[in-house]
């Protein structure tokens, strides 16, 4: 059973006030997720960010096949960092860590994903030629998108 890990660290000229609020709020997921990714929530977004919340998408992201994605949000600590579990989806186990934290001029985020593929050898032997670059490209999106709206540190 392997289990890998993506490790991304990010620097914003923004507040954690300001970071938090646009992190905590599920719909903002979409703004930062690519366009062909059909990324579109279904429901569990209409609200900030709670322990215990269920959020249902649909995405996109391989060959346009739709696929169900049900994440729980298991930890907040507000303004510090929360937890995204996968409950149903195209991962066998998805675990993503955020982190927000002040540093000077700024906040330092901290996405730290750990995740199993299904199907044994067979999704190892898909990782490095699909997934991990896959997972690459959406987060490099995200570090654009948010320099972006943000501006760089």
């Amino acid at each position: 059973m392997k289990i890998y890990t993506l490790h991304k660290t990010q620097k914003l000229p923004i507040s954690v006030d300001e970071a938090w609020h646009f992190f905590s709020d599920p719909k903002n997921l979409k703004i930062i997720t690519p366009d062909y990714m059909g990324f579109d929530i279904i429901s569990g977004a209409d609200r900030p960010m709670f322990s215990g919340q269920i959020i249902q998408y649909i995405v996109t992201p391989v060959l346009g096949i739709k696929t169900k994605w049900v994440t729980e949000i298991t930890h907040v600590i507000d303004k510090h960092y929360f937890v995204d579990e996968q409950r149903f989806g195209p991962y066998s186990l998805w675990h993503h860590k955020h982190f927000i934290k002040p540093i000077e001029g700024g906040i330092e985020m901290e996405d730290i994903i750990d995740y199993k593929l299904p199907l044994g050898i067979l999704g190892q032997l898909f990782h490095p030629i699909l997934v991990k670059p896959k997972l690459e490209e959406i987060f490099d999106y995200r570090t654009k998108k948010l320099e972006t709206l943000f501006g760089t540190l």
